[in-house]
């Protein structure tokens, strides 16, 4: 039965995909409503979805950009870790600080700068998640606790906003004694009657909540930011519980008292200055310009 055989045409070779006349990166897709975006749109509504709300993360040049008027003066900014227990896991901490460097631009997971907000001078500390999920170590603590004293001395107010994953595992108990540092600091600034704001963005989780990320004057959460000390998926496996919807998130702490106030970031500067002058920051400038020669 040869003539019944079967004949194999052969397959056709597949057709070339036309490039793409659209360049890649003119648009991103929200996690919140899953709509696609407009960069450009983006950059006007300062990260936020117009859509749905849902908060970008910004890194901490950007959101330095969002709250001061204009140009500012940044310090510390050559402080790097030195790697103090030569720590080596899964990758060497010195190659994660270079990563982090080259992908940040940054020597660190901080920024430290001061600038006018609204008109009113101020010291700001803005976390960099990027950089190694905004840890805090050494360098972090160090460069937080000097811009607390120079507000101290300038007498200005103060704003942190955090957003980390909390101590440094790397730097070990050296990371842990920042808390400790930082919150005498800010005791020192309270002493003062200086101002502190704490601007808690996505996420804001471990030691640094734990410490001075919960103890501003005026604690202030973007929408539906992570704030806690251990994560839901640990507390669910520790307690063998089914957490309550919106657990940690900032609707939920302002719910339970932890928070002062959940602020869009479109509103965020206009709400922080209008509370440093509730506060006299207002004041204090008029003050600092009187005793100056």
């Amino acid at each position: 039965m040869a003539w019944f055989k079967k004949t194999r045409k052969p397959m056709a070779a597949p057709a070339k995909e036309k490039p793409s006349r659209v360049p890649e990166g003119l648009w991103v897709k929200c996690p919140g409503c899953a709509q696609a975006i407009y960069n450009k749109d983006l950059v006007t509504t300062l990260n936020v979805c117009p859509k749905c709300g849902h908060h970008f993360r910004l890194g901490a040049a950007e959101r330095l950009r969002t709250l001061f008027d204009a140009a500012w003066t940044e310090y510390d900014k050559d402080l790097v870790s030195t790697d103090p227990l030569s720590f080596t896991d899964t990758k060497p901490y010195r190659a994660r600080l270079k990563a982090g460097m080259e992908g940040t631009g940054l020597r660190d997971a901080v920024i430290v700068a001061s600038g006018a907000i609204d008109g009113i001078e101020t010291m700001v500390a803005a976390m960099e998640y990027e950089f190694i999920g905004g840890s805090m170590g050494v360098v972090v603590g160090e460069k937080i606790a000097r811009a607390i004293e120079r507000a101290i001395g300038a007498r200005m107010p103060v704003v942190i906003v955090c957003c980390s994953g909390g101590a440094r595992m790397m730097e070990g108990a050296l990371s842990l004694m920042q808390m400790a540092k930082i919150c005498a600091a800010l005791a020192r600034l309270d002493r003062e009657r200086l101002p502190y704001i704490a601007v808690l963005t996505d996420p804001t989780t471990g030691g640094v909540t734990a410490s001075f990320a919960m103890l501003g004057d005026l604690n202030i959460a973007e929408p539906k930011a992570l704030i806690g000390f251990a994560g839901p998926r640990v507390i669910e496996q520790t307690i063998r519980q089914k957490l309550p919807d919106g657990f940690q998130r900032s609707e939920f702490l302002m719910e339970k008292g932890m928070l002062d106030l959940v602020v869009d970031r479109r509103e965020l500067k206009a709400t922080i200055a209008s509370a440093l002058r509730f506060m006299g920051a207002g004041a204090l400038a008029t003050q600092s310009e009187a005793v100056s020669p």
